[in-house]
């Protein structure tokens, strides 16, 4: 019998037996019926000296080899974010090559694969300020120039941007015209559409009042500014509040060619299904959903596939059956402190053979305790996240027993 041996926060510890994993098949055809991207992490060398301020050595082989496996799923990879642990231990030299790297194996795969997704379909990066120093006080026009030398970079490399909420602005800023200055410049400038990524301060306590108010009814204001004043260049915003109501009511007043993709990794289950709401702009009710751009896909990406490949066939109650069940183990992936979900991300990618080594860049493995990763196995294995369940079985008893637990 496969078990994993589960211990709680009084050390006391038990056996469950491993599940199977489930029998789900990859799509021959792209996803239709919503654009989703999983936020892929960073798989470092587990040689390296990766420890906490040093410079991120990179395993180029499994990072790359992790987006190709999600790309396989028929989802696209949200690379260089918060998942890729930006502002947490990934240097802007590192994120730079990421990107190249990104854009050429997606480039790769797009010829290959002959679904006709471009580059930007695959992957879809994070452009940001991070190279200027961390802390620092920073002009709005030295910020600008910060976000166009990543914008660049990014599309150099060929990859869609995704224009992230800078630690920089929320320093400088005075005024929501603040935000909408530095935004309009910056996307101008871009040669694509761009989307637009709202983090909330759960996630990093330095965006406490980002987009002008810690109001996030006054905050939307800034963020509709900015799309009205960029008509046609503003493709998605992704939304990472944990608040579903400030989602729902986001995503209602966005224009006509401007999509939401949830970063709630709380309520993606409801948000992302059609459902009925108020509809402010028109009046009344609508129909509506969310896409998806999620660091639990990079977690659930076969899961996430298959939920959306019954929606393909209009199939709800399958694509409830599938994804219902998840809901718990991201919630545990993200639980507070909520910045180190990184964490829990790198653990499951490891149990499922993604990667050599329980390792993560700046020596962040260390963020999330044994009971809590042993609570990310139990709900792992209660929806089968475990895409080779002897090997995490097996991987996740010997981690237990390197920490003298038996």
């Amino acid at each position: 019998m496969t078990a994993f041996t589960l211990i709680d926060k009084n050390g006391e510890t038990r056996t469950v037996e491993a599940n199977p994993a489930p029998a789900f098949a990859k799509p021959t055809h792209p996803l239709t019926s919503r654009v989703a991207y999983a936020a892929a992490h960073v798989v470092p060398l587990a040689w390296a000296d990766n420890t906490p301020g040093r410079p991120a050595e990179v395993d180029w082989d499994a990072t790359i080899g992790f987006r190709r496996m999600v790309w396989s799923w028929g989802l696209g990879v949200a690379d260089c974010m918060d998942t890729a642990q930006r502002n947490l231990g990934m240097d802007w030299e590192a994120t730079a090559e990421l990107m190249r790297r990104s854009g050429a194996a997606a480039r790769e795969y797009a010829a290959k694969e002959g679904w006709g997704r471009s580059v930007a379909d695959l992957v879809s990066v994070g452009v940001n300020t991070d190279q200027l120093e961390q802390g620092g006080d920073y002009t709005l026009a030295r910020i600008v120039d910060a976000y166009l030398e990543q914008l660049a970079v990014c599309e150099e490399a060929g990859d869609g941007p995704v224009i992230m909420c800078s630690r920089h602005l929320c320093r400088a800023a005075r005024s929501a015209a603040d935000y909408v200055k530095v935004y309009d410049e910056v996307i101008g400038a871009a040669k694509q559409p761009v989307i637009l990524h709202w983090l909330g301060e759960v996630f990093d306590a330095q965006l406490h009042g980002y987009f002008g108010s810690p109001d996030w009814r006054e905050a939307s204001r800034t963020v509709l500014t900015i799309i009205e004043h960029n008509p046609g260049k503003v493709r998605g915003v992704k939304m990472s509040l944990l608040d579903a109501d400030s989602e729902r009511y986001m995503r209602a007043m966005l224009p006509e060619g401007t999509m939401m993709l949830t970063g709630d990794d709380f309520h993606y289950v409801d948000l992302i299904k059609n459902a009925e709401q108020d509809d402010p702009r028109a009046g009344g009710r609508a129909v509506m959903h969310s896409n998806a751009l999620l660091g639990a896909f990079s977690v659930l990406a076969p899961h996430a596939s298959a939920a959306i490949q019954a929606l393909d066939r209009g199939d709800e109650a399958e694509y409830e059956r599938i994804l219902e069940p998840t809901q718990a183990l991201a919630q545990q992936v993200f639980v507070h402190p909520t910045e180190f979900y990184k964490t829990s991300v790198a653990f499951m990618s490891w149990l499922n053979g993604h990667q050599p080594a329980f390792q993560m860049v700046g020596g962040l493995q260390s963020a999330r305790s044994l009971p809590n990763l042993s609570r990310v196995v139990e709900l792992a294995n209660d929806c089968g996240a475990f895409e080779q369940p002897e090997l995490a079985a097996e991987r996740w008893n010997v981690l237990l027993a390197i920490n003298g637990i038996k």
